[in-house]
């Protein structure tokens, strides 16, 4: 079944809100559809070539997979920032906006006149958030910056290595994405204080700043106190064989956390000699012994399907989760109640799955009222509409 996309006006907590999305590839652009889905406005002031739009389509150049997730109502307006006559075009928009979002490198900005400094003499009230892969003030801020780089200079590739015996990259793009969500926080946070005060202001969003933090949370560790009281790393999370178990027939994730939650489950397995071990019978469980219980949960694991086991867990409290198959998820009954993967149908690429709205607000929902729109499709309508303020 296609469903249609509302076409009515925004709705959300950011209806009247105007934002330009002059960045490229992921992180920016996905904070800026974020803030497009709440009810903003979002104009996308993007070049004839993106890295984003490049790679395989169905039927219409540019409107790649990656393109069609990161760039929902939004228009799309070409303009080459190096032409005088679109680079003026381009300064009036940005003077009708409430948030400009962009991660061009320091020095590009300058060359275009485009900087805080540059745009707050003419819009003082502007939100002007800035993404890049390092701070302004350190050695590397002109390096350039990918999710891989940043996963390594955060600290994530060391967790990796420490935790899997391999150096790897997690297989999504996480500063990337955790850097959107960050974008899309302080950008409201920066629109509350210009509610208050009525000024704008810059705002400085480093991809790898925002992913040491994000690291560091639960594995500073022992290293919170000084000098450090243990090592660094999240002793359940770097526990070896901290990973999914395999069922009878299937994948789940089974994590008991608390002494009782062993016993269950050992019992359930039909193990009545683990559910008497003394590493299972104290108040707590001991860090030390997280991935010797780890391997017990793994060899316990295929005695049940993974529905069996769903009603144990349920019935002791015991955490657990089948896992997810992504080439199934829009058949997956909580997936489809969340209406967080449709089906709907797209001027240009037909019929298409849309990833929904996690956040639901109970006064002003958001709303997806354009599909990711064709490079430069509303190029004449946004810049007709200049002449008419």
């Amino acid at each position: 079944m296609t469903d249609s996309i509302s076409t009515t006006t925004a709705t959300g907590p950011l209806d009247g809100v105007r934002v330009i999305d002059l960045s490229t590839v992921v992180m920016g652009p996905y904070a800026a559809q974020i803030l497009g889905d709440l009810g903003a406005d979002v104009v996308k002031i993007e070049s004839p070539v993106d890295a984003v739009r490049t790679g395989h389509y169905r039927t219409t150049p540019g409107m790649t997979p990656l393109s069609l997730n990161v760039n929902r109502n939004k228009r799309s307006v070409t303009l080459n920032l190096k032409d005088a006559t679109e680079h003026a075009q381009a300064l009036e928009l940005i003077d009708t906006a409430d948030v400009l979002i962009t991660n061009m490198r320091p020095d590009a900005l300058g060359r275009l006149g485009m900087t805080y400094d540059d745009l707050a003499g003419r819009n003082p009230s502007l939100v002007y958030a800035h993404a890049q892969g390092f701070r302004s003030d350190s050695d590397r801020v002109g390096d350039a910056a990918y999710d891989e780089t940043v996963q390594a200079a955060s600290g994530l590739v060391d967790i990796a290595d420490r935790a899997l015996g391999e150096p790897v990259y997690l297989p999504t793009i996480l500063g990337d994405k955790v850097s959107s969500l960050t974008i899309a926080y302080s950008v409201l946070a920066a629109l509350l204080h210009r509610s208050r005060t009525g000024q704008g202001q810059r705002i400085e969003i480093p991809m790898t700043d925002t992913l040491i933090a994000f690291n560091l949370v639960e594995h500073l560790a022992g290293h919170v106190y000084e000098p450090a009281q243990g090592p660094t790393g999240f002793p359940l999370s770097m526990a070896k064989g901290h990973r999914a178990v395999r069922t009878k027939d299937g994948l789940a994730c089974v994590i008991p956390y608390h002494p009782r939650n062993f016993r269950d489950f050992f019992a359930a397995a039909d193990r009545p000699d683990l559910a008497a071990d003394p590493r299972v019978n104290g108040e707590a469980i001991d860090s030390a012994d997280h991935e010797a219980l780890a391997a017990l949960i793994d060899e316990c694991a295929p005695r049940l399907t993974t529905a069996e086991w769903a009603e144990v867990c349920t019935e002791h409290s015991i955490p657990m989760a089948p896992v997810l198959e992504l080439d199934r998820a829009h058949e997956d009954s909580y997936v489809r109640g969340g209406h967080l993967l449709d089906t709907v149908e797209h001027p240009t690429e037909g019929a298409i799955r849309t990833v929904g709205i996690p956040v639901k607000f109970s006064a002003t929902p958001g709303s997806i009222r354009r599909l990711a729109p064709v490079p430069g499709q509303d190029t004449a309508d946004v810049l007709a509409e200049l002449a008419t303020r």
